[in-house]
This record gives structure tokens, sequence and C-alpha cells, in this order.
């Protein structure tokens, strides 16, 4: 079955890309909002509320320890030349966005990322939350959307 992405200005690569980020905010997602749902349960409290900002910046701290997490995983064995293809972190820039911009590039360069990410989130299910409170980043905000 062919790709019908809605904008075929973009050659194939791009619309690859796109496919591929798409595919894995939603995953990112599913996790890091299992994540934020078990931890508030464990702690005692009420499940999180799209209209909260805590509850946004406490799951804004999960999406950053899972791909981080993620990152330190996947992206530490490679040799230099796979390495050079992912993002660099830039001052000033959105790490959130840097983060999941160099999983985007991992996905499409190894051939068993997907059973790596599931290992990965299965272990990040089972650790402990992270702490902290992190604020900021928008990346999945499409969950807490208002209106």
């Amino acid at each position: 079955m062919p790709i019908h992405h809605p904008d075929r200005s973009h050659d194939l690569g791009t619309r690859i890309e796109v496919e591929v980020r798409e595919r894995l905010e939603e995953a990112v997602d599913y996790v890091c909002l299992d994540a934020l749902v078990r931890t508030r349960r464990a702690r005692g409290l009420p499940p999180p509320v799209a209209d909260n900002d805590a509850d946004r910046r406490e799951y804004t701290v999960h999406v950053r320890a899972f791909l981080a997490l993620l990152e330190r995983d996947l992206a530490g064995g490679l040799d230099p030349e796979r390495r050079r293809k992912l993002p660099a972190a830039e001052s000033g820039g959105d790490e959130s966005a840097r983060l999941m911009s160099v999983q985007v590039a991992l996905a499409r360069l190894l051939p068993d990322y997907w059973q790596r990410f599931d290992e990965a989130r299965s272990r990040y299910l089972a650790e402990p939350p992270p702490s902290g409170s992190e604020s900021g980043g928008s990346l999945l905000s499409r969950l807490f959307r208002r209106g």
C-alpha cells in the first residue's frame, strides 16, 4: 500500500522521516503517559489532567528522561560514521526536539530499532520515576491540547 502523505511536494526521504517521526511521537506518548499514570497511582494521586500545568510539567520530565535513556542505550554503541549522522546539540536549542530528532535518525539507521525501543520501554516503566520539575518543551503538546 503506498504512502498517502498529504504534502506530496517532499521527496521520498522527507516523507519517510515524517512518518517515522509521527510513529515515534505516538510511541513516546504511550510510554510516557503510561509512566505518568503508574507513578501517580503508586503515590496515591489522582490521574493526570490535561489542563493542569504541574501534570504537563511532570509529563515533560518523563518525555525527556525516556528520550535521554533511548539515546544512551541506542547511540552508545554506534561507530563514528553512524554517530556523525545524529543531530548534535545546539546552544540555545530545544533539547526535547533534538532528542526526538536523534531517535528519528536512529530509527532509520538501526534495523533492530523497534526491538531495542521496546526493551528500553520495558526497563523505563520498571524503574522508579524521574525526579525534578523540568519545564518547557511542546513535543507532545497535542496530548494536552486545550479546546
